[in-house]
């Protein structure tokens, strides 16, 4: 098994396909991004076998991420090789829903169920002022088609100060009819621009305050390495979460690695790129060794990480989600 510094097991990678994404959201990238060129991205051979080493080292879970996974070419193909690799348990998805909707067949056949979905607000305008991007009937319908297909949905909602604060409860009266759970996140300082990020006044707190005024919110039990503080509302049928990424409450439990699509590793969201899992396999090194060894130096929590690595100016869609 993989453990970290404070003896904390390590058995969930979120792994990005793709720094390319078709929407240009305001908190995660610039408009004019520069993507990298196809060649520094993992092949599909070079991710199968490093999941393969990383499940044989206690690796069960895997979230795919972005960028907007469905802008990889033979997604699907790839899905379903991890899939085989014995030791991985679990395969879930972030995306945008841009392109979804057409491969929701597929997903389930393969039996992929769990989708996050990234949507920041429901309204039209505002999704075009968040997003710079005109699609919001094109998520609305892979929503829909999520949820007519039972997948198990999860609606990510950034919370931005003077952007969409006034849609919480909105995106709450979701769960009144549909067995889906929203989490609302705690904006972070990777939008890509490279200023400095001073803090959020919408923090956890504030998020579940305002919610308070109009339902009644009941703590559900936090499942082991939790991210969300979850909360249901009687005669709803899904439930809210509330995730402090910016305010890291959960860092102490954390069990997660990112790998980027150009193979970087990050032992921690706040903290600095340490090995390279591309280079590392294009040469034939050892790959959990090297692992193993930046883990053994991984920051506590997020704080110490930032401490370490104080200007981050990357885009959220290069890091991996």
């Amino acid at each position: 098994m993989l453990t970290d510094a404070h003896h904390r097991i390590i058995d969930y990678v979120r792994l990005s396909v793709t720094d390319r994404c078709n929407l240009r959201c305001t908190y995660c990238m610039p408009e004019n991004m520069r993507f990298v060129k196809s060649d520094a991205l993992l092949t599909d051979a070079e991710i199968i076998s490093l999941l393969q080493t990383l499940a044989s080292a206690g690796i069960s879970k895997v979230r795919i991420t972005g960028g907007e996974p469905f802008m990889r070419p033979g997604l699907i193909n790839l899905l379903s090789a991890i899939k085989a690799i014995p030791g991985i348990t679990q395969l879930a998805i972030t995306t945008n829903g841009v392109l979804t909707r057409d491969y929701i067949p597929a997903l389930q056949q393969l039996g992929i169920t769990d989708i996050n979905l990234s949507l920041d607000t429901l309204q039209p305008a505002r999704f075009l002022q968040i997003t710079r991007r005109n699609q919001f009937d094109a998520v609305m319908q892979t929503l829909h088609s999520l949820l007519a297909h039972q997948m198990k949905v999860k609606i990510n909602v950034v919370v931005m100060e003077d952007v969409n604060t006034d849609e919480l409860v909105h995106f709450t009266s979701l769960t009144r009819d549909h067995a889906l759970s929203v989490r609302f996140i705690e904006e972070m300082p990777f939008n890509g621009q490279g200023h400095t990020f001073s803090g959020i006044a919408w923090n956890y707190r504030t998020i579940l305050d305002a919610i308070r005024e109009t339902y009644p919110l009941h703590k559900l039990p936090d499942p082991p390495h939790a991210t969300a503080l979850l909360y249901s509302i009687p005669g709803h049928q899904g439930n809210i979460g509330v995730i402090p990424a910016y305010s890291r409450t959960f860092c102490g439990t954390c069990n997660r690695l990112r790998i980027s699509a150009t193979g970087s590793i990050k032992t921690c969201l706040y903290g600095a790129d340490t090995i390279n899992v591309k280079d590392l396999l294009r040469s034939g090194a050892p790959l959990l060794p090297a692992l193993q060894q930046v883990l053994h130096h991984r920051a506590a929590n997020g704080f110490e990480a930032e401490k370490q690595h104080p200007r981050i100016p990357e885009s959220m869609s290069v890091i991996g989600g």
